[in-house]
């Protein structure tokens, strides 16, 4: 999802130009990282993964940053973990399971972190531990008004990661979450606004302008009262979520080994019901 250049500004410096996550540095001090899968809706296999990890440690490392936006390429924004490559790992499954979700975490644990504040650009479907867990760990969520959400991780038998546990509940409250979580609601955009999920939606053709634009608003702040006001909004969660990813990981290592994942991770792929069976 690549903005219109004006003419009048300099184009930005490209500093990953190929693979599944991308990044530009705008004069502004406004950081683009671009997720690249469009053909697999920007679901996150390892490739992804690590491609993510890179880019989002750069702009950590990189003092000319003031503000990131993160946008999908193609219809969606991510599809969390790509299923097709999850089913392929038959009964290695957890190995792979506990080194995605480590780098997953990591990559939520530096978005919360950064100094720079981070907006997410939501058009199509933002589901899974990666749609979901990037959008809990943002601080602006602009949101397409044909976009959706979904959780998805107990329908194919797993539980949240990301730090999603604990990220959503603060955004949406305890009874919401429970519902987002246990019974995979898809949701509006109009409905993730009202529950808090999200800070604006606009309409689709809009989304991209609307994005950065917010970031451009964001990058000519202050970038010392931002950095603080931010770390202090997070602070109050930051070790909670930290508590709990371990957990997370452990238990969906744990889960993904059971024959009632790959049932479910094969029903997704299918398009039917699961059956599931407890084993």
């Amino acid at each position: 999802m690549t903005e219109v250049q004006d003419k009048t500004t300099p184009p930005p410096e490209v500093i990953v130009s190929e693979g599944p996550a991308l990044l530009a540095l705008h004069a502004d001090g406004v950081a683009h990282i671009r997720l690249n899968r469009p053909d697999a809706a920007n679901g996150l296999d390892m490739a992804m993964l690590k491609a993510l990890h890179e880019v989002v440690t750069r702009v950590h490392g990189d003092g000319r940053v003031r503000a990131v936006l993160i946008t999908g390429e193609g219809k969606n924004f991510c599809a969390g973990g790509d299923v097709h490559t999850f089913l392929s790992k038959g009964e290695t499954l957890p190995d792979f399971i506990r080194v995605a979700t480590s780098y997953l975490q990591i990559v939520a644990s530096l978005m919360m972190r950064l100094d720079a504040p981070v907006v997410s650009a939501v058009n199509g479907f933002a589901a899974g531990g990666g749609g979901m867990g990037l959008v809990c760990s943002s601080d602006f969520v602009v949101a397409a008004a044909s976009a959706k959400f979904l959780a998805g991780a107990t329908r194919v038998a797993m539980v949240p990661d990301a730090g999603v546990s604990v990220t959503l509940t603060h955004l949406v409250g305890l009874r919401k979450a429970t519902e987002i979580l246990m019974l995979n609601p898809v949701i509006t955009a109009q409905e993730a606004l009202a529950m808090g999920l999200i800070t604006r939606v606009v309409d689709d053709d809009k989304l991209v302008d609307e994005a950065f634009a917010l970031a451009r608003q964001l990058a000519a702040g202050a970038p010392g009262a931002l950095a603080g006001t931010k770390r202090l909004l997070w602070n109050g969660l930051g070790s909670t979520v930290d508590a709990c990813m371990p957990e997370e990981n452990r238990m969906q290592a744990q889960l993904s080994g059971m024959a009632d994942a790959r049932e479910g991770l094969a029903a997704v792929i299918e398009k039917r019901a699961p059956t599931f069976t407890g084993r």
